[in-house]
């Protein structure tokens, strides 16, 4: 960490240009402990800062590591063509600090998904090299049978994929409902492996990445949360 002029933490953190964060600081909206700062030139400690802008207190943070309980009908992309953008869900200034989702889940697929703007940490968690397994719950069309596992865990063979898929782990937890571990992420991957074992997907849930668990977020459909870096170790642990 470094000491920044205030102006440069607030557009570091997303607040919007360098400007913009001058006049925000001199008409008195952003206060540090308690009180009202109007110098912009004044520079500060990062390490452990705390400020408030609009009376919202913040955390400076070089990166930020977010866990969001996806919704259905939210596309994963910046630029959004026929549905919200998950970035609507957060904050503002995430948009303008170039926050985006690690990976993708499908508009209609519910669930844990990460977001951040640390370029190296997408790249290790999104990377297939990493085998970081991922946990789903799909619900089926037709009832879940032992030889619909069977041909999941055995590998199904997709239409441009030069070798079958299979699943890590998968277990019936209902009559229309399974729970499905896969590592490789591929496109639609579970959808597809679900066609190819003949059955049909009607709807998904993305419930754990590596160790991390949704359920233990506590997170309501659409809320976030940061990721602590006890949560952050449980991502590559297995």
């Amino acid at each position: 960490m470094s000491k920044l002029t205030l102006d440069r933490i607030l557009q570091s953190q997303g607040f919007g240009a360098r400007k913009w964060c001058r006049e925000l600081i001199v008409s008195g909206e952003v206060s540090i402990a308690g009180e009202t700062v109007r110098d912009y030139r004044t520079k500060y400690e990062t390490s452990d800062f705390t400020y408030s802008v609009y009376g919202e207190e913040w955390l400076y943070r070089e990166h930020v590591y977010i866990a969001l309980n996806k919704p259905a009908d939210y596309e994963c992309s910046r630029k959004p063509s026929h549905h919200p953008g998950v970035l609507s869900l957060l904050p503002e200034q995430f948009s303008h600090r170039d926050v985006q989702s690690v990976g993708r889940l499908d508009h209609d697929t519910t669930g844990l998904l990460l977001m951040s703007d640390d370029g190296a940490f997408i790249h290790a968690q999104s990377s297939p090299k990493s085998h970081i397994p991922k946990v789903y719950v799909a619900t089926t069309h037709e009832p879940v049978t032992p030889e619909l596992v069977a041909k999941l865990l055995g590998g199904v063979k997709l239409n441009d994929e030069p070798a079958p898929l299979a699943a890590l782990l998968c277990n019936k937890i209902g009559e229309h409902e399974l729970e499905i571990v896969l590592e490789q992420g591929k496109y639609h991957q579970v959808k597809r492996m679900l066609a190819a074992a003949g059955n049909h997907c009607a709807a998904l849930n993305r419930s754990q990445i590596g160790l991390l668990k949704l359920e233990a977020l506590g997170l309501e459909l659409g809320e976030w949360c940061f990721l602590s870096a006890e949560k952050m170790g449980q991502l590559t642990a297995t």
